[in-house]
């Protein structure tokens, strides 16, 4: 990781190693090392510098909610806003446990797209009718109940260095005062 043009940029050996903890976020320095070709000390010290600055933001694991019976609804919802409290909205919804992902889409009409899962489709409905509906800002709201998942993962990490920058004003300030 370099700081080059006031952006944090990773190299080929970076993306590796975030490629591996992807894989298997319990692989070890020195396994990493291993399968990199380099010594574990580099391995850790490259992780530990991305913990720092926020790359890798956490460790966790991927829980298959049918294998362990947990009877679970996913929906889609698309939240239709007043332009002036989108931001609101959205940041709202991150504070309930039952939405899984929130994003913003600038089409014909200012959009927030959410992944939503209940224990069934009544407390669905009751989250949504009594949670989401009445937020300040939402206009109306499209609800599409997931009936099979197909593909869920995480989106791979760019190859290209140059395409991979992180930018971040605070983080640009640790590193020059690190530098010095």
């Amino acid at each position: 990781m370099k700081l080059k043009n006031n952006n944090f940029t990773l190299d080929s050996t970076d993306i590796k190693i975030l490629e591996l903890l992807r894989e298997d976020a319990r692989k070890t320095y020195t396994d990493i090392g291993k399968l990199l070709g380099i010594a574990h000390s580099t391995v850790y010290d490259r992780i530990k510098r991305m913990e720092h600055y926020g790359i890798i933001k956490k460790y966790t694991a991927l829980v298959d909610l049918e294998k362990v019976g947990a009877k679970t609804v996913t929906a889609i919802m698309t939240i239709y806003t007043d332009p002036k409290e989108s931001e609101k909205v959205a940041e709202k919804l991150c504070e309930f446990p039952q939405v899984l992902e929130v994003y913003t889409s600038l089409s014909e009409e200012l959009q927030i797209i959410a992944k939503v899962m209940a224990e069934s489709q009544e407390n669905l409905h009751e989250f949504i009718a009594t949670t989401v509906a009445p937020l300040p800002g939402v206009l109306r709201i499209r609800t599409s109940i997931v009936t099979k998942k197909f593909k869920e993962t995480q989106p791979l990490i760019v190859n290209d260095p140059k395409k991979l920058t992180l930018v971040s004003n605070k983080q640009q300030n640790e590193v020059r005062k690190s530098e010095k």
